[in-house]
């Protein structure tokens, strides 16, 4: 396209940077008006007036851009790097840096027809795998007492997780692995959160869950990654992703799947509210049991207390207690009998014994020579000569 005033051959003349500039921008602002063009959103960045600035790029180039601050806050999502859309605006020239960048007046996210389709290849290929089967599902533990969550620590679903567990079950232990769980490191983030509490002994369910969003949002549940790492757990997991119609990848894996975090713990544990009044019920039930059990026995036993039989047993046992008493008695008998005998005989032995005693003839005043340690006992035995000891009861005297 020419310009009349500075190509035409009756006035040659060499642009200024500034004109040629300007032709450039309404060349370009003219013609590129409305356009709308497809690529990736790289480096988000919102100033502190609220406008947008991000780049949009594909393999092969890449385009400045900037949505205004009443655009951006009309936008049914919220743009994220590698993120891909599509975008609707006016190519705008920025004359002091002579560098081209797009106004963007409407954006939508794209490629969900792609994402929707490599949805369904991945769930036939695992299905025929037969990660899906029923036959691998693990039960739920009745009353779990460690709970793995793998999840974002600052969203929304962990705060409804925590806040339904202090409601129904707050005897629980939660333990929190933080991952992304939306963009290109989400799915790795949560394969390596599930594989974590895969080898805790302790943990009983693990839960991996988000809130709801688009396809795209949702997309890290939907790789093989994590698919993989869920069905390799031997901990239960309950899949709690997006809102009741959402489903992903790791919904049909999970050995649970919730419809939202909620669901999830009302699927784990029950209300404590409910167990007490089971527990009243029980004990109730209980009590009303024993109580017609103990009336049964004593209308059996009222019953026997006037049958013949019974009574045939009371006279029999009567019997054997007298027998028993006349026994008692005889042995009784005896036995003072026997010690009135062995009294009598120890007295005697006790009198044998004072008569042999030799020391009994000192007790009676008489006394004992001796002659060194020799009792003499006989005139014959005593040598003339020899020291002598004459003993009393009392004592010895050497004479």
């Amino acid at each position: 396209m020419e310009h009349p005033d500075l190509f035409t051959s009756q006035q040659p003349k060499v642009p200024t940077v500034t004109e040629l500039t300007g032709l450039i921008k309404d060349l370009l602002e003219t013609s590129f008006q409305n356009v709308d063009v497809e690529g990736e959103i790289s480096k988000p960045v919102v100033s502190s007036s609220g406008h947008l600035y991000f780049t949009l790029k594909d393999s092969g180039a890449q385009m400045p851009c900037v949505m205004w601050r009443s655009t951006y806050q009309r936008l049914s999502f919220k743009p994220a790097h590698g993120q891909q859309v599509q975008l609707t605006g006016d190519v705008q020239l920025y004359a002091p840096h002579g560098k081209y960048q797009l106004i963007v007046r409407s954006a939508r996210q794209a490629g969900l027809g792609a994402l929707q389709q490599a949805f369904e290849q991945l769930k036939q290929k695992l299905q025929r795998e037969g990660l899906f089967d029923p036959l691998h599902k693990k039960k739920l533990p009745a009353y779990p007492k460690v709970v793995g969550i793998v999840t974002s620590a600052q969203g929304a679903a962990l705060q409804d997780i925590i806040s339904t567990f202090e409601k129904r079950y707050p005897m629980i232990t939660l333990r929190v692995f933080h991952a992304a769980v939306q963009g290109v490191q989400a799915a790795p983030q949560i394969a390596s959160g599930v594989n974590y509490f895969a080898k805790q002994p302790k943990t009983d369910v693990v839960i991996v869950t988000r809130g709801g969003g688009s396809l795209e949002d949702l997309w890290p549940f939907n790789e093989e990654v994590v698919a993989r790492a869920i069905f390799d757990c031997p901990v239960p997991v309950i899949s709690a992703v997006g809102h009741e119609t959402d489903f992903s990848i790791s919904d049909f894996v999970a050995d649970v799947r919730a419809a939202t975090p909620t669901q999830a713990v009302a699927l784990m544990v029950p209300d404590l509210n409910d167990l007490r009044f089971q527990v009243e019920e029980l004990d109730r039930s209980l009590y009303n049991r024993m109580d017609l059990r103990l009336q049964r026995a004593r209308d059996r036993i009222q019953a026997l207390a006037k049958t013949y039989a019974l009574h045939a047993v009371m006279e029999n046992v009567q019997r054997q207690r007298t027998y028993i008493e006349n026994l008692s008695r005889k042995a009784h008998s005896l036995t003072e009998m026997m010690l009135v005998q062995n009294r009598r005989k120890l007295e005697q032995l006790e009198s044998r014994l004072k008569q042999q005693n030799p020391n009994q003839p000192l007790e009676l005043g008489y006394t004992r020579i001796w002659q060194g340690e020799e009792w003499i006992r006989k005139a014959s035995d005593f040598k003339k000569g020899k020291p002598v000891q004459v003993e009393w009861k009392d004592r010895k005297v050497k004479l």
